[in-house]
């Protein structure tokens, strides 16, 4: 089964400095059929005025990822870490048994990112972040791992989880094997999730599916998120 949601359906709060679309219930918007996917908890599509940015404060048992699609974002937090990310690249941040940190735009243009909460399978470990560089020359025939539970990816987090991600360069068409449930996010373009138009914004939520088609109308760039998808985390 797959789920579209449209960039002009999504949740949005737009506070001036901060201008925010939620794919699942957050904050202030709450919708009782957008609460999660498995393990997947937040998609916030933000979009952060320049010099400004999210103050310090805390998480617990929570794996936040942020990839950066335009401009970038600087890092500070409790556990002495600093560190910029720009578009194209990844942060991680395991809040386990507790962490604070702040998210600036110390650019002079605006910063466009999205930020993605999924659960963890332990808790209360040690607090960790750590920043990754990918390359950015368009993909053919898979999209490149950012992210997953595997040590020795990239990235790593505290759950059994994939991010993929890649720049599909118009007419490329593609095949994506899925292992549990999926979220398909089009960052930029428009193109066809197995043979659905879409456009930049927009979301799908894939459930019970082995693989799913993605054919770039336009250049585009698009992440896949996988979790297992075991349980609605709440």
């Amino acid at each position: 089964m797959i789920v579209k949601h449209a960039y002009e359906d999504l949740g949005n709060a737009n506070h001036g400095w901060l201008n925010a679309h939620y794919h699942f219930s957050f904050s202030e918007y709450y919708d009782p059929s957008k609460l999660s996917h498995g393990e997947l908890l937040v998609i916030n599509d933000d979009i952060i005025a320049p010099q400004t940015g999210f103050a310090t404060h805390g998480h617990n048992d929570m794996e936040i990822i942020t990839y950066v699609r335009r401009g970038a974002i600087s890092h500070e937090d409790s556990q002495g870490n600093k560190g910029r990310t720009s578009a194209g690249n990844v942060q991680v941040m395991s809040a386990g048994s507790g962490i604070r940190h702040s998210e600036h735009n110390l650019e002079n243009e605006e910063t466009n990112l999205y930020q993605i909460w999924i659960a963890p399978n332990q808790q209360g470990v040690e607090p960790r972040w750590d920043l990754a560089e990918f390359p950015k020359e368009p993909v053919t025939d898979r999209l490149t791992l950012l992210v997953s539970g595997d040590k020795q990816a990239p990235l790593w987090i505290h759950q059994d989880a994939r991010i993929y991600a890649g720049n599909l360069n118009a007419g490329t068409e593609l095949t994506h094997n899925i292992k549990g449930k999926a979220y398909v996010l089009i960052s930029e373009g428009e193109m066809q999730v197995d043979g659905i138009e879409c456009k930049r914004g927009d979301g799908f939520a894939i459930s019970d599916e082995t693989s799913v088609s993605l054919s770039a109308k336009t250049d585009c760039e698009v992440l896949v998120i996988e979790v297992p998808g075991l349980s609605e985390a709440r």
